[in-house]
């Protein structure tokens, strides 16, 4: 990873600990805490994942067998098929549980 998403990455983080902080909401919600006679210590973990994406893709070529399949997203297939889930046997499964069901 270049030094530069490095930096955008720093940032981001950054980006949201100044959202949390400046928030009015979370703010109100911590102050009620604290008038309940509580100490509050709010800690975030925040994973940040990055995926390269080539120029192909961007353009919109590439997209292989990833096109949209019932009610699934062409995002839905590529987070199905990060985890080894073909979105064909999920459709198989549901039409079958649909026919179970009688819908």
């Amino acid at each position: 990873m270049n030094q530069q998403v490095k930096d955008l990455i720093q940032k981001l983080g950054e980006a949201i600990h100044e959202s949390v902080s400046d928030s009015e909401q979370i703010a109100a919600v911590v102050r009620e805490i604290r008038e309940q006679g509580f100490d509050v210590m709010l800690m975030l973990e925040a994973t940040i994942g990055l995926n390269e994406v080539d120029q192909a893709e961007e353009e919109g070529e590439g997209e292989g067998d990833l096109v949209a399949v019932g009610p699934f997203t062409r995002n839905d297939l590529t987070f199905l098929k990060s985890l080894r889930i073909a979105a064909d046997e999920l459709n198989a499964s549901g039409a079958e549980a649909a026919a179970d069901s009688g819908v």
